[in-house]
């Protein structure tokens, strides 16, 4: 992570709070998390759609990565694995279990709870860092792509996954196909440029639609663990909660804005360069995108 925060030109002013300021709330459906001291006490609301258990768990490991990512303060490295927006809460629906698995019927079903605590929670985003396969009825990926539409609809900036099935064309995977959506690919950053990463989810979509819009990086970012510590994973579920950290930042400065608001400031404000031809805009970059004077 902190290379990362260099990458996307992070400062610590960045990520300011006020005593009036209300943190924005970030709502990641994954594996679940654990109470790592990087989170103190803001995870303000859990809900297992698994098994149904009380108190906090993630079992498989991947949601308590990712939610370092967009919120850990990195207490326990002193800093140096620190996330991108240390003041946002957190409202954690586990819809995957121990293998990284899950029902698509409890993955629409968390979207809509997550809308249903929108309010009381302040949820300005949802974070989807999980992908169906192909395989998948017709109906269910119907069903998932017109949940997270209404996310959308309802104020939340939904933001997914490109997956992990790169390079091939048409290789997004849902729900991150679905248009209004903001769609997050992974780059990888070598002596001050970026490419997609080989992995990386590209499109055009059935619908010809050109995604993934924006690209973060994804590949070997430390982050906290389910042990308490720290440990380095790779994929777009990474990259995903890179710009839902900025974009939380960007909510706690201009909450006024939104969805669409947002999605026209990251297209606006992107860091240009050598991407996969696709229309896509380019990397997160967290001094043009904050920028008020702009």
């Amino acid at each position: 992570m902190n290379q990362v925060r260099h990458w996307i030109g992070f400062e610590e002013n960045m990520d300011r709070l006020g005593d009036r300021d209300q943190p924005v709330g970030v709502c990641i459906l994954d594996s679940g998390v654990e109470a790592h001291p990087d989170f103190g006490k803001r995870i303000v609301l859990f809900r297992d759609f698994v098994e149904e258990r009380q108190g906090l768990y993630d079992d498989y490991g991947h949601g308590t990565h990712i939610a370092g990512i967009s919120s850990g303060s990195g207490l326990r490295s002193k800093g140096r694995y620190r996330g991108i927006a240390a003041h946002s809460n957190l409202i954690i629906g586990k819809v995957l279990n121990h293998q990284g698995d899950g029902r698509i019927e409890d993955f629409i079903a968390a979207i809509y709870w997550c809308m249903q605590m929108q309010e009381k929670f302040h949820i300005r985003i949802l974070n989807i860092s999980v992908g169906l396969i192909k395989s998948v009825a017709k109906d269910w990926q119907s069903d998932l792509l017109g949940a997270v539409e209404a996310a959308w609809d309802k104020g939340i900036v939904t933001v997914c996954a490109a997956g992990n099935n790169g390079p091939g064309k048409g290789s997004v995977t849902i729900p991150g196909t679905q248009p209004k959506v903001i769609t997050v690919g992974s780059a990888d950053y070598r002596q001050g440029t970026f490419s997609p990463s080989d992995y990386s989810g590209r499109g055009p979509t059935a619908d010809c639609v050109k995604k993934p819009e924006i690209y973060a990086p994804g590949s070997n970012i430390t982050s906290c663990s389910k042990q308490g510590w720290y440990v380095k994973k790779t994929g777009t579920s990474m990259s995903v909660t890179v710009v839902t950290g900025a974009i939380a930042l960007l909510l706690q400065q201009e909450p006024y804005l939104s969805p669409v608001d947002v999605k026209l400031r990251l297209y606006e404000r992107a860091k240009r360069g050598h991407m996969d031809g696709g229309g896509n805009w380019g990397t997160i970059y967290l001094p043009t995108l904050l920028d008020t004077k702009q």
